[in-house]
């Protein structure tokens, strides 16, 4: 339910802006011979010709909708281009739109905090901006208005059409307009030159409203289109709203509007005013009751966020009629294709924003067998997101089963699906001053502090976590025994090989399977230093971590008291200049280690604090050994 926010303490200057026909305008530029021609885009699926997701003007003038097929599209308009989506595995391709969506917002975001909402909408809040204007240079002469801001459209002025640039001219500059007019002025002009230099950077044309506040302008904003921009002056919000029907407006297209209708008889945005706030909030409850008192006298105090990335990512798929998923296998064949997209998606965010994703949701509509009524729909289910395509996958798999599982209600009956997606959300930026955990690692050249590579240049492998930012730790390395320093001849019983499978036993005993541990992410690093040291013979006695596990230290003893030529083995720190990889475990920061992924901070945390030693005090051999002394 919609909740009421504060109003602002100063009068502020808001816009939405909304590309026109945006998809078709992408398709355009591609290929510019689909300019002034009817042409609509239309989805990928084939059945009627596919469904159109976007119509030019031209198309719309021999009344081609939204609504209809590929198919009865051409029957209405024979000549209309009909221009497929790209596709990929299987599904819609978006990221076309969405990088030509990114171009304008570039350009947006210039002039004041700007909000992406989607593909081809933002707002921008522009108060700032408007107030530098009426400071510096305020608008006092009708003849130096820019063209694109003489064509506005502002509510409640004459709409003579042969008068109507002068008219709007003069309202522009008028120098007895109160202050929230003068800054309403100021950014109309500011989004009208926006509006040009999206134009010609892009060869996009956009609409736009401008308002005191986010709901206002977004209502105004597609009334003249295309290429048009529409403002509201405080003393025309009553008129604007008094005949706007309740489903127009933002929350109220859907059960809340039509309780309003049905309960109430509000047929229009105006109706309301005749409730009184009270009796609103005892029909509706307290928040929503004063957020709808306050709508109708187009109050709204929901602020401008200052983002121009998304707030999450989503991957879907519909299989409609035939089509529904009735198995397991089907349903993971297309998990993996949808994980396989979002895996990427996130990657990218991550390369190019230093953004990570922490939550992975999935959502499905299914439907049992024989009950196609059923009221009990298929619950979402949500878990921390493991970074890596095939963890991603495997989770998502777990998350649908789980969901399975309570939706059915133990019952054994067949099921199919008609809706899939996963969704990547809880999206955060990196913290400043934390960095990859290469940037710790003190590699051969240390000394001549090498270049550290980021994220980006890391290739990516599907089984590890390419994404974990921590801080130092401590790893004890191997060096060419003594003996073998001496004469290069002699080495020690225990090879490089040996070493390493050593190490993985003990780590595989430590993490269960299918977790990954942060020494994978030295594997890259180190990989050419370990052929190395396996062609030149050194060895190694003791290749775990210190603290990570007690039971290293325990062989080290043993294999000390059997008599075997151990001394000439050393595991500590190596001399300055050696090629080895240091660690200080002292320099971790406990507050750093609590935001890290669940499967590296238990890792830390177990070099931090070590488990306790296991109790290994042997018992007698005998049977009499397990029983107690008899009591006398």
């Amino acid at each position: 339910m919609p909740v009421a926010r504060p109003e602002p303490q100063e009068p502020r200057v808001i816009a939405h802006v909304d590309m026109d026909c945006f998809y078709v305008q992408v398709e355009q530029r591609r290929n510019p011979a689909l300019r002034g021609q009817p042409t609509a885009v239309v989805q990928y699926n084939d059945w009627k010709g596919g469904g159109l997701i976007a119509v030019s003007y031209e198309a719309r003038g021999f009344g081609v909708k939204r609504s209809m097929r590929g198919d009865e599209a051409k029957r209405v308009c024979p000549g209309i281009n009909l221009v497929q989506v790209p596709v990929a595995r299987g599904k819609a391709d978006l990221n076309l739109y969405r990088s030509a969506g990114s171009e304008v917002v570039a350009i947006l975001a210039s002039k004041g905090k700007c909000e992406r909402a989607s593909i081809d909408e933002v707002y921008l809040d522009l108060t700032d901006a408007a107030k530098e204007m009426l400071l510096q240079a305020p608008p006092d002469s009708p003849e130096e208005i820019l063209i694109e801001a003489a064509k506005s459209n502002i509510l409640g002025l004459p709409s003579d059409a042969s008068e109507k640039e002068k008219i709007v001219r003069a309202w522009l500059c008028r120098p007895d307009a109160d202050s929230e007019d003068k800054l309403l002025a100021c950014g109309a002009i500011i989004v009208a030159q926006l509006r040009v230099r999206v134009l010609e950077e892009t060869q996009f044309t956009c609409s736009a409203g401008i308002a005191h506040n986010k709901m206002l302008a977004k209502l105004v904003s597609g009334m003249h289109k295309p290429a048009q921009q529409t403002v509201v002056p405080s003393s025309s919000v009553q008129d604007f709203l008094a005949s706007l029907p309740v489903k127009k407006m933002k929350q109220l297209g859907g059960k809340l509007g039509s309780s309003l209708q049905d309960d109430l008889g509000v047929e229009t945005i105006g109706d309301l005013l005749s409730f009184t706030e009270e009796k609103l909030q005892e029909q509706y409850g307290v928040n929503t009751g004063t957020w709808l008192w306050k709508i109708a006298r187009g109050i709204s105090g929901e602020e401008v966020e200052d983002r121009l990335l998304p707030k999450s990512h989503g991957c879907g798929k519909t299989f409609p009629g035939p089509k529904a998923l009735k198995n397991s296998a089907s349903v993971k064949g297309w998990l993996d294709q949808l994980c396989e997209e979002l895996s990427e998606r996130i990657q990218s965010d991550l390369n190019q924003n230093k953004r990570i994703a922490q939550t992975l949701t999935l959502h499905a509509r299914v439907s049992k067998e024989n009950e196609r009524d059923s009221v009990k729909k298929f619950p979402s289910k949500s878990c921390p997101l493991r970074y890596g395509t095939w963890k991603i996958q495997e989770d998502a798999m777990k998350l649908f089963e789980s969901g399975l599982h309570d939706f059915l209600e133990y019952q054994n009956t067949g099921w199919s699906i008609t809706s899939l997606s996963v969704t990547a959300s809880k999206i955060f930026d990196i913290p400043s001053g934390t960095s990859s955990i290469l940037r710790y690692v003190k590699g051969p050249s240390s000394a001549s502090s090498p270049a550290i590579p980021d994220s980006s240049s890391v290739p990516e492998d599907p089984s590890l976590d390419n994404n974990v930012y921590v801080t130092p730790s401590n790893e004890e390395q191997c060096e060419p025994s003594t003996s073998e320093k001496e004469d290069g001849k002699k080495y020690s019983a225990i090879s490089a090989k040996q070493c390493s499978a050593n190490e993985a036993k003990r780590i595989s005993k430590k993490f269960p399977e299918g977790t990954s541990s942060i020494l994978k992410f030295l594997s890259r690093g180190q990989s050419a230093l370990h052929e190395k040291r396996k062609s030149d013979g050194l060895i190694c006695s003791h290749p775990g971590l210190e603290s990570s596990l007690e039971a290293s230290r325990a062989e080290e003893h043993n294999a000390s008291a059997q008599g075997a030529d151990r001394s000439s083995t050393n595991c500590g720190a190596e001399p300055s200049g050696s090629n080895a990889w240091m660690f200080n475990v002292e320099d971790i920061d406990p507050a750093v280690v609590e935001e890290l992924p669940p499967e590296i901070r238990r890792e830390i945390q177990g070099w931090i604090r070590p488990p306790k030693q296991p109790n290994t005090k042997r018992r007698g051999s005998t049977i009499s050994s397990y029983f107690p002394p008899a009591r006398s």
